[in-house]
């Protein structure tokens, strides 16, 4: 494949915020993942040591919490105060487990601080009242002399947190309320008049927008709300097959893999989609589309309790995952944030934990070698890799993206065939360079995953990569993804 890097022909930043995380209360994620009560387990304040060492590695620039269908169904009060005095409540939307609620408010920005992370809270519409919402805001982020400042004091916080993002429910046309598109966008309208701005920085407010391809939903909210909200959220996983038999996340055959390559191009399609309703009601970009929750959905793991997501990591998620990386890029003018669900042993995790042990997945090797595009300056970049014909549905074969940030350009590629290896030779227009540094993940297997007996199967590698004169040249093998950088 031969390609053309355009150095001088600029396409808008890369938002930072495209590879954000979410947490939510749903199975091991917080409790043994995030956040552990067990001594034996290295830990601060009890923030897991390992994880969260691991984690500032991704450079995350924003965390989503506490959910999810659970944000729709916590009351804030319940997380804060010595914690032995916190009532309990049982998480029916996952696994019908009881919630200790020792994870709470002041406990989720210990961890955005230890992370480096901002947070993102998402507020409870679907059983909360707008005096809670309002509550919950003014006890974070006011500095001056009122009741709830002062609670928060007396419960350990003396300052009041940065809050820059506020969702106002979540998936509220389904586990959030089953509201009908006129129904939630008139609560939204009431409570986000509530959601007061105590601190420097006003509060960026997302509204709970459509479940991948409704767009009635959006077209509801354009119309009714927007004026009154900063971005509109859209959920799309990805499956191998469907809803009700999402397939195996490591026993899928070559069908089960470019399948799932053909779902992941609905991200793109349901970008458009949306993308189109909302330029017409804002052609100036005002509003932005934020991707919380994304990712591949599969079966769970067998033996482990199907309400906790719990599954496993391959190249094929490494594969989709670049894939709709690119498709965020791509629209960079309009997607400003995305949130991968979820951040620990849950659904596209980063980290699986087991006890004291830990592993780091294909997806978190992904993250780590593609932060060099954050807050980059998007590039054009001329290619023609092909495609690949999955029942109808066009899938590129080779996927290209590159950005330029404080001098270095970044230029990440995967080869989604199984079959075949491509040479690539790109033409490096209107800049020179001196230096290319490269890493690769790749694997034998498609099925390849990362274990607590095998946590190194699949890892990066150095990628051997000649650059001569204006021209980088390489070869990219089957199911591979590889980042260069370029100075």
């Amino acid at each position: 494949m031969k390609a053309a890097l355009n150095s001088s022909r600029k396409q808008g930043k890369i938002s930072k915020y495209i590879y954000g995380q979410f947490a939510e209360h749903l199975g091991r994620c917080i409790y043994e993942g995030l956040y552990v009560e067990d001594e034996s387990i290295p830990n601060k304040n009890g923030m897991r040591t390992d994880v969260v060492n691991a984690l500032r590695e991704l450079e995350i620039p924003v965390l989503r919490w506490p959910g999810g269908c659970f944000a729709d169904d916590y009351h804030w009060r319940d997380g804060i105060g010595d914690k032995s005095k916190r009532p309990y409540m049982v998480n029916t939307n996952w696994g019908g487990v009881v919630e200790n609620n020792h994870f709470g408010t002041h406990e989720f920005f210990e961890l955005c601080e230890q992370l480096g992370t901002e947070p993102y809270i998402c507020g409870n519409v679907g059983s909360g009242t707008v005096q809670e919402m309002r509550d919950w805001v003014e006890y974070m982020t006011f500095d001056g002399d009122s009741p709830l400042a002062n609670e928060r004091r007396a419960n350990g916080r003396k300052e009041p947190w940065k809050l820059k993002f506020f969702g106002v429910g979540n998936e509220n046309w389904g586990c959030g309320g089953n509201m009908r598109a006129e129904f939630y966008a008139d609560q939204y309208r009431r409570y986000a008049t509530f959601i007061r701005n105590y601190g420097e920085e006003p509060i960026y407010k997302i509204a709970g927008g459509p479940n991948s391809d409704d767009a009635n939903w959006t077209e509801v909210l354009m119309k009714n709300i927007s004026h009154a909200t900063n971005g509109i959220s859209l959920h799309n996983y990805t499956f191998e097959h469907n809803w009700d038999n999402k397939g195996s996340a490591t026993q899928f055959d070559k069908d089960g893999w470019y399948s799932l390559m053909a779902d992941a191009q609905r991200m793109e399609k349901n970008i458009c989609l949306h993308e189109a309703i909302m330029d017409r009601y804002d052609p100036e970009n005002k509003i932005d589309l934020i991707v919380d929750e994304w990712g591949n959905w599969f079966n769970v793991e067998p033996g482990t309790n199907p309400g906790f997501l719990y599954q496993q990591n391959t190249m094929r998620d490494v594969i989709s995952g670049m894939l709709i990386l690119h498709i965020f890029h791509n629209h960079n003018k309009r997607v400003k944030m995305a949130n991968i669900a979820q951040m620990v042993n849950v659904l596209q995790s980063m980290i699986l934990t087991e006890g004291e042990k830990m592993v780091l997945t294909p997806t978190y090797h992904l993250f780590r070698m593609m932060k060099g595009h954050m807050d980059g300056e998007k590039l054009d970049i001329d290619y023609n890799g092909g495609e690949i014909d999955v029942d109808g549905v066009k899938v590129p074969k080779i996927s290209v993206s590159a950005s330029e940030k404080n001098g270095a350009v970044t230029i990440s590629m995967c080869n989604v065939s199984l079959d075949s290896d491509e040479d690539i030779e790109i033409a490096l227009r209107d800049r020179d360079f001196t230096s290319a540094q490269a890493e690769i993940l790749t694997s034998k297997n498609m099925n390849d995953c990362n274990t607590f007996d095998a946590p190194e199967t699949v890892k990066p590698k150095k990628l051997d990569v000649t650059l001569n004169g204006g021209t980088l040249t390489l070869k990219l093998p089957k199911m591979s993804a590889a980042v260069i950088t370029l100075k």
